[in-house]
């Protein structure tokens, strides 16, 4: 692997962390976003514009991860099988549980004085829908949260990550031998929101096709010569204004509304793709030339293990606190997750200068 792919994939492996932030941070009344959601509060500046972000704009980050992923994963399958996966769940699975049960303590901690555990039940983030102390839910509950539906929602990722590394000779096969066959079949599953558990159409397609990037060794360190970053960015950021508008606009529940939806939302994550990755050369390189940066970009996966709960509930917080200020929800949205990232980053310099241990346990030994 070339410096310059490498450092592209330093680059876009912080920010599609980094703005998971702003994914997870929004504060419109509909409290979960799926593809096809609709907007059931007035159009507003600030209604509009969370939408546009978190349900838009930023959805492009989860694909290039796993393709990101998938294209490592392909460069080092020479590795032998069980000595990958056993690195991968000493990388991935033990951090699932060691952030789950954080997520859990931190919660609980929160639970025990009362105007915390009021953040915590207005916050409501229970993946069970059960927002109840943890105390009245016992420790079946309790395993159930740490295990399956952890607080730290966001831990799903990796799960899926690692099955997919699980069944990667599988995958390999299908990519390098039928790959007219399973990549438009794994293109329909991501079209189509196949989501079974931990495993989805989004991410066994774009991890496969990260895996035929690197089989076919296609050039992607830097711009092709056909592409125009302009016309990338104004057709990604069109899709993305038009989708938000319907999303205002049409009826919700209807198979005509989800299918438009769905339509629109694909095509925003395809072209952002896109557009990010080849229309962001100059970007990437200024930015790791940056001391600051690129220490910064070291603490991904702290960040992506830390930033939930601690993100919700820092945002109900704010929220029930500055409600006073005008466009406070907006002035929230913007602030808040850009603080959490800036927090959690510190928190990880702190945790690695002096219990590197701990570190490298949490992380899966990233970072050093």
């Amino acid at each position: 692997m070339n410096k310059a792919l490498s450092q592209k994939f330093r680059f876009f492996t912080f920010i599609c962390i980094a703005l998971l932030a702003y994914v997870h941070g929004y504060n419109l009344n509909n409290t979960y976003l799926a593809p096809y959601s609709t907007v059931e509060e007035p159009l507003t500046v600030t209604s509009f514009f969370e939408y546009f972000i978190a349900n838009g704009l930023l959805r492009f980050r989860i694909p290039m991860l796993f393709i990101i992923s998938g294209y490592l994963y392909a460069t080092y399958d020479h590795r032998p099988y069980l000595q990958q996966i056993q690195k991968r769940f000493k990388t991935l699975i033990i951090p699932f549980f060691l952030w789950s049960a954080a997520g859990l303590v931190f919660t609980f901690l929160l639970q025990q004085f009362t105007y915390t555990s009021d953040v915590v039940y207005t916050a409501g983030i229970d993946q069970l829908g059960d927002n109840r102390p943890y105390t009245e839910i016992g420790w079946d509950g309790m395993l159930r949260r740490w295990l399956l539906h952890p607080v730290s929602y966001q831990l799903w990722f990796i799960v899926s990550l690692f099955i997919y590394n699980l069944i990667y000779p599988v995958i390999r096969w299908l990519v390098v031998k039928i790959p007219f066959i399973w990549l438009p079949l794994t293109f329909l599953l991501f079209f189509s929101l196949f989501q079974f558990i931990y495993v989805d159409g989004r991410g066994i397609f774009f991890f496969s096709l990260g895996i035929w990037l690197q089989k076919k060794k296609i050039s992607i360190d830097r711009q092709p010569e056909w592409f125009s970053a302009g016309l990338a960015f104004i057709l990604f950021i069109g899709l993305t204004v038009i989708k938000t508008f319907m999303a205002f606009e049409l009826e919700p529940n209807q198979f005509s509304t989800i299918l438009t939806l769905v339509i629109f939302y694909q095509l925003s994550v395809i072209t952002g793709i896109v557009a990010m990755w080849f229309g962001l050369d100059k970007v990437v390189r200024w930015a790791l030339r940056k001391k600051w940066f690129y220490k910064a970009s070291g603490f991904s996966f702290f960040l992506y293990g830390a930033h939930v709960p601690l993100l919700p509930y820092a945002m109900t917080m704010a929220l029930m606190e500055l409600s006073f200020l005008p466009y406070y929800r907006l002035f929230c949205y913007i602030v808040i997750p850009g603080l959490i990232v800036v927090l959690c980053i510190w928190i990880g310099r702190f945790i690695r200068k002096f219990l590197p241990g701990v570190y490298s346990t949490l992380t899966g030994s990233r970072g050093f």
